[in-house]
């Protein structure tokens, strides 16, 4: 198991009301117990103001002419898109 024993360094003059430090465990997620996770059903649909749907509908734009783009790129690297006679 990954742990990771910590003391944090509380000086008393600084912070004159804390408790005495205390001794801290880190657990890696891969190595710590697995939760239940959350059932979304039932939940129906988020409801979207303009502005977001629209700013969204911009991201999906984008992330559409850039995917075209890199294949486009990647095809004209390959020397698919111009052939030399």
């Amino acid at each position: 198991m990954a742990t990771l024993n910590a003391t944090p360094n509380l000086t008393p003059r600084l912070m004159p009301d804390t408790p005495e430090p205390q001794d801290l465990r880190v657990i890696h997620p891969l190595d710590d117990v697995a939760e239940q996770k959350c059932s979304s059903l039932g939940l129906g649909r988020i409801r979207l103001t303009r502005p977001v749907r629209l700013s969204l509908g911009v991201l999906r734009a984008y992330l559409i002419a850039m995917t075209l783009m890199l294949g486009y790129h990647v095809l004209d690297l390959a020397g698919l898109l111009h052939k030399s006679h």
